[in-house]
């Protein structure tokens, strides 16, 4: 399975960097694009392992559920 890194900007709209095979490229060359992001933009890179670039962007996209642990006054 393949390294994918997206691009997350603005209204959640995701753009693919690219596809590696090695976790190390893929961090490398994830590290080098998130050096050049301007802050004022809200922008993100994402690295992500899938099966495949549909189950990567299905992923990215997925609400995740809050853990009720973490929630709240309590903590």
């Amino acid at each position: 399975m393949p390294y994918y890194v997206f691009r997350l900007g603005m209204f959640k709209v995701l753009e693919k960097q690219g596809e590696w095979a090695s976790f190390k490229e893929a961090k490398a060359h994830t590290n080098e694009l998130r050096k050049t992001l301007d802050p004022k933009t809200g922008d993100k890179y994402k690295m992500i392992f899938a099966e495949n670039e549909i189950a990567a962007q299905d992923t990215l996209m997925a609400e995740r559920e809050l853990d009720q642990r973490l929630s709240g006054d309590d903590w």
